[in-house]
C-alpha cells in the first residue's frame, strides 16, 4: 500500500468536465488525493462538499485537493452540479475500474471501489501523509489542514 516516503505515480484521468488532469500538472504544489468510494452517497457527498468549502484554505497552503472515485466523468459532472461544487475537481478513476487506486493498493476488489483515504504529496510528489478511514466515516479535514500548516 502507498506509504509515507513513496513517490506518487503519475496519473492521467478525466475530471467532471471531461478535461484531462495529470499529477504532473501540479508542479511546485502539494497535492491532496481524497479518495471516496462512490458518488451520490451521503458520506462521500459530505467529504467532497467539505473539501470544496475549504479550497481557499488549501490554496493558501499551496495545496491542490482532488476528489477520486471509480465513477465515470459524466456521473461526476452531474454529482458536482447536484452538490453545487465551485472549485474542487472530481477525478474519474473509471477505466480500468479503480486503476489508479489499484496502483496505490487502495482498491477494495470485493466491493469494486476504493478505500476512503487521504494522501498528501509534497511539491516533489513524495508522499508525506497517508490515512485510511473506516468506510462510513467522514475524514477530519481540520486534521489535514493542521498537518499542512506544520509542513
Amino acid at each position: 500500500m502507498i506509504a509515507v516516503g513513496d513517490v506518487l505515480p503519475d496519473f492521467e484521468l478525466k475530471n467532471q468536465n471531461g478535461e484531462t488532469v495529470k499529477l504532473s500538472d501540479f508542479k511546485g504544489k502539494k497535492v491532496l488525493l481524497s479518495f471516496h468510494p462512490l458518488a451520490f452517497t451521503p458520506v462521500c457527498a459530505d467529504q467532497m462538499k467539505e473539501l470544496d468549502s475549504r479550497m481557499d484554505d488549501f490554496e493558501k497552503l499551496s495545496t491542490v485537493p482532488l476528489g477520486f472515485s471509480v465513477d465515470q466523468s459524466f456521473s461526476k459532472n452531474a454529482w458536482a452540479k447536484f452538490l453545487d461544487l465551485k472549485k474542487l475537481q472530481l477525478l474519474a478513476d473509471f477505466w480500468p475500474q479503480g486503476g489508479y487506486a489499484q496502483k496505490l493498493e487502495l482498491f477494495r476488489e470485493k466491493d469494486g471501489f476504493s478505500e476512503r483515504a487521504n494522501i498528501i504529496a509534497d511539491e516533489n510528489k513524495k508522499v508525506i501523509f497517508v490515512k485510511i478511514y473506516p468506510i462510513h466515516d467522514l475524514p477530519d479535514f481540520q486534521e489535514i489542514l493542521d498537518f499542512l500548516r506544520k509542513k
